[in-house]
């Protein structure tokens, strides 16, 4: 109750606390995730994002080394993955990287941490909302010879080579339903939403699969030279273009952090989320490889800029027909369904977790009885996720996403030494980061830092006055109104 400033800015959450099994009542999370759905939670969020939709804006950057990013993004998301199979094993609770921070650096960096994935979450969810809108209209040309109205389908702030544009009137529709329809899925309940979630995922791999195959019948060895562009006309050139597109690639990888948000509804967390991050991390890099050589062997580099539905009309190129396009729009409208619907789930246990350590108001904690989904919370998360995908162009989201999951991977990196020193020794046999508290943690926070490099001036200004909003929330709310503060 007389804690200093100091005290009150470090303190941390009791691990113990943070374990918590599954509710005898109706008014907690239930434990109703297996590793099967989990795991596909984790590709659910992730394969489709960078897949589908970012090898438009990576490859003008990057060129044919395009797969050296999604690489390097692959191999920072996997040394940070062995950091999240740690600490979720000791703290298997909802909130990710939140709850990490809370239990091992303190409550003011965990409050800042839960801002960086506030803004990750809702933005992603909106920015693969906003390509879907693309792969359906191409499906609907493709299938019934019609299109959305531009005017229904494009936003109203708009980045251009000039600067932003408004075109009044305008409203990207489609996107907008589709969040309507994940937030009336995901008030059903947790188990209905990763059932639905994980059988959409199989269809999106056998639809990637089905591209894969295709693409290579036209594959071109010659549209791999020259690998690094010496000026891909956004004067980025060398591996300073592979490192700017790795920063944009990198949100894709967003999916790990989601594994570890459902912790307090999976059964078995101790067991299932270490597994399930590394099962899905090993799924979503063999696909995200195979996919971009395929794609850049089957069309020159040049042809992506501003390409929409870009791998339906690869296969249209490649085949001379449009059967191909046709199946893989329809995959991809329902895989970018399942991305979006487990990204908005993300940020609905997010705030749940917040919520419940007195930081933000309690609305976001109120469970429903009969769903056992936090509903309120939902509905104002998808209006947010909504609005944002129907009037604003997603040029201006990819890279925020990327620095908001940078900077939770850190966090989550820093934690590590921090648990193991707390443990002294005497922590719970599981999972370990090879090579010591140090060694693996080091390198993850030395990637992303790299990444974060690559990342516009425009990101960085927005990053900080979306901090600076964190920072003012949680000293005129969050600090008098934390748990912790009441805690004897």
């Amino acid at each position: 109750m007389n804690q200093t400033l100091v005290q009150k800015l470090t303190r941390t959450k009791p691990v113990d606390n943070t374990v918590e099994t599954a509710p005898t009542n109706s008014n907690g999370l239930h434990r109703s995730i297996g590793l099967f759905p989990l795991t596909m939670i984790g590709v659910g969020a992730t394969i489709g994002t960078g897949i589908f939709f970012t090898m438009v804006e990576a490859v003008p950057k990057a060129g044919p080394s395009v797969i050296l990013s999604f690489l390097f993004a692959a191999i920072t998301a996997g040394l940070t993955a062995l950091c999240y199979a740690e600490l979720s094993f000791r703290i298997p609770a909802s909130g990710s990287s939140y709850s990490f921070a809370y239990a091992t650096v303190g409550e003011f960096l965990a409050f800042i941490m839960a801002a960086c994935l506030l803004l990750e979450y809702g933005l992603a969810a909106s920015a693969t909302a906003i390509g879907w809108s693309d792969y359906l209209n191409n499906f609907l040309n493709n299938a019934f010879g019609w299109h959305i109205p531009e005017v229904l389908r494009s936003p109203m702030i708009v980045s251009t080579p000039k600067g932003i544009e408004f075109h009044a009137g305008h409203i990207n529709l489609p996107p907008v339903m589709l969040v309507c329809l994940c937030c009336l899925l995901l008030i059903r309940g947790t188990k209905e939403s990763a059932t639905t979630n994980a059988v959409m995922v199989m269809i999106k791999l056998a639809i990637l699969i089905f591209f894969v195959v295709i693409a290579f019948s036209g594959f071109d060895i010659n549209n791999f030279h020259p690998f690094f562009s010496p000026d891909n006309g956004v004067h980025i050139t060398g591996m300073t273009g592979v490192t700017a597109a790795a920063a944009t690639v990198f949100f894709s990888f967003i999916g790990l952090d989601t594994v570890a948000t459902a912790g307090e509804e999976v059964r078995d967390p101790k067991r299932n989320v270490p597994i399930g991050i590394l099962a899905a991390l090993g799924i979503v890099t063999l696909f995200y490889l195979l996919v971009a050589v395929a794609a850049m062997g089957a069309q020159p580099a040049y042809k992506f800029a501003g390409q929409e539905a870009g791998l339906a009309v690869i296969l249209q190129n490649v085949t001379g027909k449009t059967w191909p396009a046709l199946v893989l729009a329809a995959g991809a409208v329902i895989s970018v369904f399942s991305v979006t619907l487990v990204t908005i789930y993300g940020q609905t246990r997010i705030l749940y977790a917040i919520s419940k350590d007195g930081l933000i108001s309690p609305s976001f904690r109120k469970v429903n009885p009969r769903t056992a989904s936090p509903v309120h919370n939902t509905l104002i998360v998808c209006v947010v996720v909504g609005l944002v995908a129907g009037f604003v162009d997603a040029t201006f989201l990819w890279d925020m996403v990327s620095m908001g999951t940078l900077t939770a991977f850190i966090v989550v990196s820093l934690a590590v030494p921090v648990m193991r020193k707390k443990e002294n020794g005497k922590g719970t046999k599981g999972f370990r980061v090879p090579f010591g508290p140090y060694v693996v943690p080091g390198l993850s926070i030395v990637a992303c830092l790299y990444l974060m490099f690559g990342l516009s001036m425009t990101t960085y200004t927005i990053f900080i006055i979306w901090m600076s909003a964190a920072v003012l929330t949680y000293f005129l709310y969050g600090m008098r109104n934390s748990r912790l503060n009441h805690a004897k």
